[in-house]
């Protein structure tokens, strides 16, 4: 059908799919010909009624994808309930609303909602009360006190998990703070689980324990934590409505990441990607570490390929900016270990363009990325063999390392710029370099892995930057 056949909301709904950056003005000199002021007015009603429309389907979603996230379906099922039982009773249909509320409740305790069973407790109240059920209320009075006693200590729980996650989304500065608060975060956690003993309770548990042996790097022990926990689903003392095994899927592979089994963690990726959801935000997450795996493998070609097929995700342009940022620096380097015949003149000349241009010089704190940025730029100038920018990021290198490489928490990172300040005073002699640099090198693979809140993210382990470097000196010095 035409276009001009179709009616206004289907019109516009057709010229944002063709073109989804399409500004207000555009659409509506498309739609009405000319951007006046009276066609814009018509625009935003138009934009309203096709809003609505659209708002409406979301009572037809299909909840049942098992790719989607595990509680969701068990959770909009109980929200449904609890709807359609609160309309009934607004219409005066007691014994129906009374019928879905305790399917709700019931499935509510099943899953361990806590909120949706309080919910569903205060409309039968109301409905008991109305109809002078005397022991109905009684009952479910005492069922609402105990689960408000239980959503206090989930509440409570659940918002020392948001405060801890939110500061390790922070600068770093900030996340230093962290480790000395955790022990009493999680003792308290411990008792509210132990009041309480429900799913949301071990959550909030779970995952401080995590954060916890996160910022103190030992991610031996994460493996075990999410060992354990799988072990409890299996025994059935985990609620499988609300435990999501993709959730320790991607933990599991970013502490294998973290702890150098590069091997292991590839396999567990392979096998687990399958069960990640293309649409989803984590799908972007599992695949940033999974290619991370590959680039610590030394697997340079899967590393590539995993590239690929997250770039042909239609959802990779729609990731927040900070996440595009990530994925730019991460595509930069795995083009930038290829083989020059790997890749097309076009993208060499991009990634030329990107690396001595585009990309941000480091801030005060960026998050860990910093040293990554400026070595990805030594090591461009190096291999076009440009003596002058070779110079001038080395200063930077030297400079960035004497004012944030000062704690103990930052070896790696600063053996690292120690290894590379060095290439000037042997004139980039890769030979000599290698000699000078063995006591370094022996230092830096003798490092352990910091915490999360302390350490420069390595896209490509240091000790291969180092082999890199040596690599594309043999090739010829700058000049």
């Amino acid at each position: 059908m035409n276009a001009r056949q179709l009616g206004k909301e289907a019109q516009l709904a057709t010229l944002l799919a063709a073109d989804v950056n399409a500004t207000k003005l555009q659409v509506t000199k498309q739609m009405y010909g000319t951007g006046s002021e009276a066609n814009q007015t018509a625009m935003l009603r138009l934009r309203g009624r096709m809003q609505d429309k659209l708002l409406n389907h979301l009572f037809f979603l299909d909840h049942s994808d098992s790719r989607l996230f595990l509680s969701r379906r068990y959770q909009v099922e109980c929200f449904d309930l609890l709807y359609k039982g609160t309309i009934l009773y607004l219409e005066g249909e007691y014994n129906l609303s009374e019928r879905l509320l305790r399917k709700c409740l019931r499935l509510a305790e099943q899953g361990e909602f806590t909120s949706y069973a309080e919910l569903a407790c205060q409309r039968l109240r109301i409905i008991y009360s109305e109809q002078r059920q005397q022991q109905q209320y009684d009952l479910i009075n005492k069922k609402l006190a105990k689960l408000r006693q239980t959503q206090a200590c989930e509440d409570e729980a659940e918002l020392m998990d948001t405060q801890v996650r939110l500061t390790m989304t922070r600068p770093v500065a900030a996340r230093r703070a962290l480790p000395q608060k955790m022990p009493t975060y999680i003792e308290e956690a411990e008792r509210l689980h132990r009041k309480a003993g429900t799913f949301t309770t071990f959550l909030a548990l779970y995952r401080l324990r995590m954060v916890q042996a996160e910022l103190a790097g030992r991610y031996d022990d994460i493996i075990r934590y999410t060992t354990a926990a799988t072990q409890l689903l299996r025994q059935g003392k985990l609620n499988e409505r609300r435990f999501d095994q993709r959730f320790n899927q991607f933990v599991s592979v970013y502490a294998h990441l973290r702890s150098r089994q590069y091997k292991a963690g590839l396999k567990l990726a392979e096998v687990y990607a399958a069960d990640f959801h293309p649409t989803s935000s984590n799908w972007f997450y599992f695949y940033e570490h999974y290619i991370l795996l590959a680039l610590h493998a030394g697997d340079y070609n899967q590393a590539l390929r995993l590239l690929h097929v997250a770039q042909k995700n239609p959802s990779f342009p729609k990731q927040r900016p900070a996440a595009q940022e990530r994925w730019e620096l991460l595509q930069a380097y795995v083009e930038f270990v290829q083989p020059a015949e790997a890749l097309p003149t076009r993208r060499r000349n991009q990634l030329a363009l990107f690396a001595s241009l585009t990309v941000p010089e480091y801030t005060r704190d960026k998050r860990g990325h910093n040293v990554a940025i400026l070595v990805l730029q030594l090591l461009h100038y190096l291999r076009q063999r440009e003596l002058e920018p070779v110079l001038a990021r080395l200063e930077r290198l030297r400079k960035y390392q004497q004012r944030h490489l000062r704690d103990a928490a930052t070896l790696r990172s600063r053996l690292l710029l120690r290894l590379l300040v060095l290439l000037p005073e042997v004139n980039f002699d890769p030979v000599l370099l290698a000699k000078r640099g063995q006591n370094l090198l022996l230092q830096l693979s003798q490092a352990p892995m910091t915490g999360e809140a302390d350490a420069e993210v390595e896209i490509i382990p240091y000790e291969q930057l180092w082999t890199l470097t040596l690599g594309i000196l043999k090739n010829g010095a700058p000049q």
